[in-house]
This record gives C-alpha cells, structure tokens and sequence, in this order.
C-alpha cells in the first residue's frame, strides 16, 4: 500500500485540534487523546520523526503541571469545597488583584487542570502530524507560490524529531562507554553534545537542501496583486475563522462568508504566485481516496463538535459550581469515534530507522 500524503495527516491533526479548543470536557478530551494516540500508533514509523511523539507526550504533561502550579501560586481562588492552605505574599498596591498563594479549592484547581489537559490534547495533535507526516515529502506538497515558505517551515518542524534523535544518539553513546548516570546531574555532560549533534545535522540538511537548488529562486518577478490578494485572502480567512467559532459574536456574513471569500482570494493570490516559480518536482505524491478520507473523518469530528456546540454547549464543559459529572453527547461521541477509523487503514511498510 502507497503511504499516506503528508497534507492529509496535517489536515487530520488541524480537525482534531480545533476539535479540542472547543470544549474542556475531560470525557472529551481524553477520548480525542486516546484516538490521536491509537492512530499515532497504527501508522508510526521507524525514523527520527516517527519516534519523536513521547516527546509531545512529555511535553503536554509537563504543560498541565506548570499550569497547575501557576493557579496554585499567582491563581485565581474560587470555589466551595476546600483542599488546603498556601501562606500569602504581600503584594504592594499597584499589584492589586494578584493574590500570590491562599486558599485552594477543588473547583478552581480542576479547571486548572481541564485548562492544561486541553492545551496538552492541541499539542498532541501537533505531535501527531510531526511523527505521521514525512518532512521531506511535505516540502513537495507545498505550493510553487510557497516554496521558500515551506523550505523554513520543514526544517522547523524537524528540529524537534531531530533534538530527540540526539538526546538518544547521546545517551546511547553514554551507556556504551559504562556511564549509566540520570537526572539533572548529567544535563551539563549531555547537553552539549546534543546541540553539537543537533547543529551538525542541521547544517548537513542545508548542505543537502542547497546541493539540490532549495536555497535559489529561479523565475520571473510577482505581480504586486499577487501579494496584495494572498495577503488580504489570509486576513479575511482569519477573521471569518473568529466569526465561525464565535457565533453569538459574529452574524452569518461575517462569519462563514468572509471565511469562504478569503479561501477563495488566498487560494487565486497562490495559484497566480506559483506561476512564477520553477521549481520541479521528483514523483509528486498523489491525493488519492484514503487521504480525503483521513481529513473527512476530522471534519466530521469537528462539525460534530461545533454543532454540539450551539445545540448543547453545556455538554461541552466540565460543571463546576455546583460541581458534577461532566456529559456526552451521542453526536459529538460518534464524531470523535470516527477520528479514530484512520487507525483501521491498513499502513504503509515500516521504513528501517536512518
């Protein structure tokens, strides 16, 4: 079996993301972990950017305890039900407001958590599509207009996949040598072989990008309109996004028609772009029938939650005061259940680790 475009992952992950900026009810969230994980799982494979997921994973549980330890410092305390005391800190008047420490309650604490745990479930998301969607093969799926644009954006996200195949090269060479030690103690010892392994690599990717013609641009010059179009286009897309997911803010034109206006201009401004760039492409990947299926499995996901979202959106959020059970919904139940049918494609062959 073909593997899967990389366009497709990263349209999966966005569905899934906006999916979970919209609620935080625990219920929800953990299930959109569980199918982000499930899928991670099925369609992994053996390179640096398929085994960089646990470092979102370690990222995310790292973003709810900060966030657990800011409300229990500088936090706002509320609720009825008590848990303990912290000694305050007197503040002078100009910091009025700011309360550092005090009584903590279960309420305010456990929306500290949904908080964080729904910040941790948007970089999950992230991490998916970095450890599912081949780099490379992402730069070829970029439009012509985008290419300089997509050169940056790859090497970004491979940064991340990269530092973690350091901090194993690194570790592994520690072990071989009979230097088994952990903890803080050996960041001095590891740190800087990492960033002299992490910059090495660096510079071979640009080597190889540039011996390849990624760092020259061949063409003849961009019509202003083109730039004037793509980036009006971006900025009417943007703010019909805010029209859509603040509905009670925002009236139906300038919601959803100001959203497919600026599709419409960015998707002209790209097109009329990328007719002055020469770039060749070597077997460009084909959008076939599996990839409209992964990405319409997300937006079944995230229509699912935005329609439970103006029928029920009390089913979407954690009931506080008074404190109870959080609830589900069947439809935005089978939507998340259908994020998770991509697990069931069967996946392409395990690629053998660089």
């Amino acid at each position: 079996m073909r593997t899967v475009h990389p366009m497709a992952w990263w349209g999966w992950a966005i569905g899934l993301a906006i999916s979970a900026s919209l609620t935080t009810n625990p219920a929800l969230l953990g299930l959109l972990a569980a199918v982000i994980a499930i899928v991670v799982a099925a369609h992994h494979t053996n390179t640096v950017w398929g085994r960089s997921f646990k470092l979102y994973v370690w990222l995310g549980v790292l973003v709810i305890v900060m966030r657990v330890i800011f409300h229990l410092l500088i936090g706002l305390k509320y609720g009825d039900i008590t848990l303990f005391w912290l000694p305050t800190v007197a503040l002078p008047a100009w910091a009025a407001g700011i309360q550092i420490g005090g009584t903590v309650y279960l309420e305010g604490l456990l929306n500290a958590v949904l908080l964080g745990l729904r910040l941790a479930v948007l970089i999950l998301a992230v991490g998916a599509a970095n450890a599912l969607a081949n780099p490379k093969r992402l730069l070829r799926a970029f439009p012509r207009a985008l290419h300089e644009i997509g050169t940056a954006v790859v090497v970004a996200i491979s940064v991340a996949p990269q530092l973690a195949e350091s901090v194993q090269r690194v570790m592994r060479a520690r072990q071989l040598r009979g230097d088994a030690a952990r903890g803080l103690k050996v960041l001095p010892k590891v740190a800087i072989p990492v960033l002299q392994d992490t910059l090495d690599r660096s510079l071979m990717l640009a080597s190889a990008m540039e011996s390849r013609g990624y760092g020259g641009h061949h063409g003849v010059a961009r019509p202003r309109w083109v730039a004037v179009l793509t980036l009006g286009g971006l900025l009417l897309t943007a703010w019909g996004l805010f029209g859509l997911l603040n509905p009670e803010q925002a009236t139906w034109w300038t919601g959803s028609g100001v959203l497919v206006a600026g599709v419409l201009a960015s998707v002209i401004g790209l097109v009329g772009g990328g007719k002055s760039v020469r770039v060749s492409t070597y077997r460009p990947d084909r959008w076939g029938p599996i990839d409209a299926l992964i990405v319409g499995c997300a937006v079944v996901t995230a229509v699912a939650m935005m329609w439970t979202r103006a029928s029920d959106p009390a089913s979407l959020t954690q009931p506080l005061q008074p404190l109870g059970w959080p609830e589900v919904g069947l439809p935005v139940l089978l939507g998340i259940l259908v994020a998770a049918v991509p697990a069931a494609i069967p996946p392409a062959p395990k690629a053998k680790a660089p």
